[in-house]
């Protein structure tokens, strides 16, 4: 993971018109298909309404509650690209406590999905900055008082560039003190766990695979693609291993 991760994920040198990163939903028949270009142009937005929306920085911190997804692929991208620290926490969690070091200290904003929102088992942390993130195509239709749609939202800031911001490998990316450094490293490592390379592509089941570091970071680190499955019928994933030239399954 490199704090310089949207622009080294603009200047990739891939072609032009492959997605690095693709979404389809198996029950709904929706489809997003992401360049790197793009990819990191989300990125760009997201740390771009992070620190000019929400006024954060190095050492604000924020907790995500997403799936697998390519709008949480942003939010956690464009994050890291700001030196926030990322409290990431999956669905398995819920109804569970969750202990982390300086789990007293408050978080700057949060961003969750309507139906975690409204689960009775999650304990969604509070923070000034409140995000809807929908899994569904367009913007949300219902947004409760005190929330903002984070689709909606991310779409004020600019996809260039962001302002320099110095991030160091000692930094910690996420709220249990792993820093960058640490986060790349097991990144690599377990992209050569599952001999990821330049050029692979990587279907994920989203319903099987929360951990951010096995279905984003690892295959970027890598040079790899990903394909984010999400409902996918086991008797179907070898159709989906087919239609997609998929080289990998996570």
């Amino acid at each position: 993971m490199q704090p310089t991760v949207t622009a080294d994920l603009a200047a990739r040198p891939v072609e032009a018109e492959r997605p690095l990163l693709s979404y389809r939903d198996e029950a709904t028949g929706e489809r997003v298909d992401l360049t790197a270009q793009q990819v990191g142009q989300w990125a760009a937005r997201s740390a771009g309404l992070l620190r000019d929306g929400c006024g954060l920085g190095p050492g604000s911190r924020v907790a995500v509650l997403l799936p697998p997804h390519w709008r949480t692929a942003a939010v956690l991208l464009g994050a890291w690209a700001s030196g926030l620290a990322v409290s990431f926490r999956p669905r398995a969690t819920a109804g569970l406590a969750v202990l982390e070091p300086g789990g007293d200290r408050p978080f700057d904003a949060v961003f969750v999905t309507p139906e975690r929102q409204d689960d009775w088992l999650e304990d969604v942390p509070d923070a000034p900055h409140r995000y809807l993130v929908g899994t569904g195509p367009g913007r949300l239709d219902d947004v409760p008082l005190g929330w903002l749609d984070w689709s909606a939202e991310v779409l004020r800031h600019g996809d260039g560039a962001p302002d320099h911001t110095a991030i160091h490998p000692s930094d910690p990316a996420t709220a249990d003190g792993t820093t960058y450094g640490q986060w790349g490293a097991l990144a690599q490592e377990f992209a050569t766990m599952l001999d990821l390379r330049a050029g692979d592509r990587l279907l994920v089941d989203a319903a099987e695979t929360e951990q951010p570091l096995k279905w984003l970071l690892a295959p970027l680190s890598a040079g790899a693609s990903v394909v984010i499955s999400a409902n996918l019928d086991p008797a179907r994933r070898d159709a989906v291993v087919v239609a997609e030239q998929v080289t990998r399954v996570l």
